[in-house]
C-alpha cells in the first residue's frame, strides 16, 4: 500500500495535466453545444480516471516486479539473475545495470577467495598449534618423568616456560576458533569446582612462581554451559591476575545465587585498572595506561574472554579500584 501511494504521489502531475486538458475541452464544448456537455462532460471525466487509474496500476506492478528481481540479483547476481532483471528494465536501465552486474561479480568472486584465504589460516592456525602441542607434551613428559635428574630451580624455570606456551598457544587457538564459521560447543551442566581446579591446575607453575594464595570457595555448584570454553575463560582472567598481581597475591574464586543467574567470581588484590579505563578493558589491543607492567601487554586476553562469553551467552562484568586488584563475573542464566 505504502509503494502504490508514492506511485500515486509520482504521477500526480500527469493526473493534474489530463484534468486540466478535460477542463479545457469542456469549457469548448459548453460553449458550443451546451445540451451535449451536460451528457458528455461525466463520462470524459470518467473515462480519464479510469485510464490514468489503469496506467497507474499497470507502472505500479512492474515496479513492485523489478523490485523483486532486483532485490534477488543484490542477493545472488548470477548470470541467470542478471538476465531476469534486465530482461524487465529499459534499455537505458539495461546499460547501467550490465555495468553494475559487472562490478558485482567481481566483487563477489573476490570475496570468495577471501573467504576461501581465512579458511586457510584457521586450517593453518589450528595445525601449527597441534604440532606445537608436539615438543610440549614431550617437555610435560620429561619434567613428569626426569624431575630427580633436574635441579628445583631449573625444574621451576621449565615449568614456568611450559605454562607460558601453553596459554599463548591456547589463546592463539581459540582466537582462530572464536572468528570460525563453524562452531563446535557442546553445551552441558558443568560442575565449576572441577573446571576451576583444572584451570589452576594448568597454571599452577604460574601462580607459584608468583607465590599466589588461593581462596577457592566453590563447593559442588554446577551451570550449564560449554566446558572447554569456560575453562578459556578461567584461564584468560587467571593469567590476567597473574600478570598484574602485587607483591602478596590473592585470588578469591566465589559464587552467587540469584533467582535469574548464578555468578561467577574472580577477584585479585593487584594493580587494578583506572576507572577512566574499565569501560574499555575488553576491547580488543586495549592495554590502558603505559605502567611498567603493562608496557608487554597486548590487549588479547580480556578481549578474546569476551568474545567466547557473547559466544556462548554469558554475560561478563569487571570492577576495579587502583592499587584494589580487578573482579571479573561471569553470569550464567539459570535454565
Amino acid at each position: 500500500m505504502k509503494q502504490l501511494w508514492k506511485t500515486l504521489k509520482r504521477y500526480a502531475p500527469w493526473l493534474l495535466l489530463l484534468l486540466t486538458i478535460d477542463a479545457f475541452f469542456a469549457l469548448l464544448l459548453w460553449l458550443s453545444e451546451r445540451q451535449a456537455f451536460q451528457a458528455l462532460i461525466g463520462i470524459t471525466v470518467l473515462a480519464n480516471l479510469v485510464l490514468f487509474s489503469a496506467t497507474v496500476l499497470i507502472f505500479h506492478l512492474s515496479g513492485q516486479q523489478k523490485r523483486v528481481l532486483f532485490r534477488t540479483f543484490l542477493s545472488d547476481p548470477d548470470p541467470v539473475n542478471t538476465k531476469k532483471l534486465l530482461r524487465a528494465v529499459s534499455q537505458q536501465e539495461r546499460e547501467q545495470l550490465e555495468l553494475l552486474a559487472s562490478v558485482l561479480e567481481d566483487k563477489q568472486i573476490r570475496i570468495q577467495e577471501m573467504e576461501q584465504s581465512i579458511r586457510d589460516y584457521e586450517e593453518y592456525v589450528e595445525g601449527w598449534v597441534h604440532e606445537a602441542k608436539t615438543p610440549l607434551s614431550l617437555l610435560t613428559m620429561i619434567l613428569d618423568n626426569r624431575t630427580d635428574e633436574l635441579s628445583p630451580l631449573l625444574q621451576a624455570k621449565l615449568d614456568y616456560v611450559r605454562s607460558q606456551l601453553q596459554k599463548d598457544i591456547t589463546q592463539m587457538l581459540y582466537y582462530a576458533r572464536l572468528g570460525s564459521s563453524t562452531k563446535d560447543y557442546r553445551f552441558e551442566t558443568v560442575e565449576l569446582g572441577d573446571a576451576v581446579e583444572e584451570v589452576l591446575e594448568d597454571y599452577a607453575p604460574l601462580l607459584e612462581e608468583k607465590k599466589f594464595l588461593i581462596e577457592n570457595q566453590l563447593q559442588s555448584e554446577t551451570v550449564y554451559t560449554d566446558r572447554r570454553g569456560l575453562q578459556f575463560m578461567l584461564g584468560q582472567i587467571i593469567s590476567n591476575a597473574v600478570k598484574y598481581s602485587s607483591s602478596n597475591p590473592r585470588l578469591t574464586i566465589s559464587l552467587q545465587h540469584s533467582t535469574a543467574a548464578e555468578i561467577l567470581t574472580i577477584a585479585d588484590n593487584g594493580i587494578g585498572i583506572k576507572s577512566y579505563d574499565l569501560p574499555y578493558i575488553f576491547q580488543k589491543g586495549f592495554t590502558g595506561d603505559s605502567t611498567d607492567s603493562r608496557k608487554k601487554a597486548t590487549g588479547m586476553g580480556l578481549y578474546l574472554t569476551k568474545m567466547m562469553a557473547d559466544a556462548l551467552n554469558l554475560q561478563l562484568t569487571a570492577e576495579s579500584r587502583p592499587e584494589k586488584g580487578l573482579s571479573i563475573s561471569i553470569r550464567f542464566p539459570i535454565v
